[in-house]
């Protein structure tokens, strides 16, 4: 009986590591943007007000503040994973991808827009486009809505960039799934000359609310 109770207790510990080493495995490769206690790697590019700082272990989005947030380091092709949480009036913010240090990042580089969908819905922020809403390629490229939750809850977020292609996952749901090859009107890449780049700095761009992140992670491909 002592033998069996045994076995009954090793097996039950492996059942429950299981999740764990199951998550592990899924965040092999991914390396630390944020350390939970400094902006170290991080540069402030044009900032606003309080620009950003961090709290708690969380980066945060001053209110009145913000500016270009950049990662030192740049990339090319990855994955980031990343955690968001707006106040209950909602927030407005973006993430910079393949972005240069000067410039407008949503022109010169790409803009995923960050945005809370209930406020952007009840007319906060005015009338919006389609391409304008969260996880969009900003004034481009339209995400699909409904997958945000409740301003006030974290959200948690991940963007693959792999060559011409850009899919984002927000909450477990693929929001845009886009092939910047089938953006071929003349004015719009005249306007957005940074869905060209290959490659560039990761960022936030704060636009006065006050938006909060963790868990900021990325693997490249």
């Amino acid at each position: 009986m002592r033998r069996l109770s045994v076995i009954g207790s090793v097996l039950a510990l492996s059942l429950s590591l299981a999740p764990a080493l199951v998550a592990q495995d899924a965040e092999a490769g991914f390396t630390s943007l944020f350390d939970g206690k400094s902006l170290a790697g991080w540069s402030l590019v044009g900032g606003k007000g309080e620009g950003y700082g961090v709290k708690d272990g969380v980066l945060y989005c001053a209110k009145g503040g913000g500016g270009k947030l950049l990662t030192d380091k740049q990339y090319a092709d990855f994955v980031l994973r990343f955690e968001f949480r707006m106040p209950p009036e909602g927030s407005n913010n973006g993430l910079g991808i393949r972005a240069p240090r000067e410039g407008d990042a949503a022109y010169q580089g790409m803009e995923l827009q960050i945005i809370d969908e209930a406020a952007a819905l009840s007319g906060k922020w005015g009338k919006l486009k389609d391409s304008q809403y969260h996880g969009s390629v900003y004034d481009v490229i339209g995400a699909r809505r409904g997958a945000m939750k409740p301003a006030g809850t974290w959200n948690v977020q991940e963007v693959t960039a792999k060559g011409k292609r850009i899919t984002v996952v927000l909450n477990g749901q693929t929001i845009l799934d886009a092939d910047l090859s089938t953006v071929t009107d003349p004015e719009v890449l005249k306007k957005h000359p940074g869905l060209q780049r290959t490659s560039g700095h990761i960022g936030f761009l704060g636009h006065n609310d006050y938006v909060e992140f963790r868990n900021i992670r990325i693997k490249e491909l």
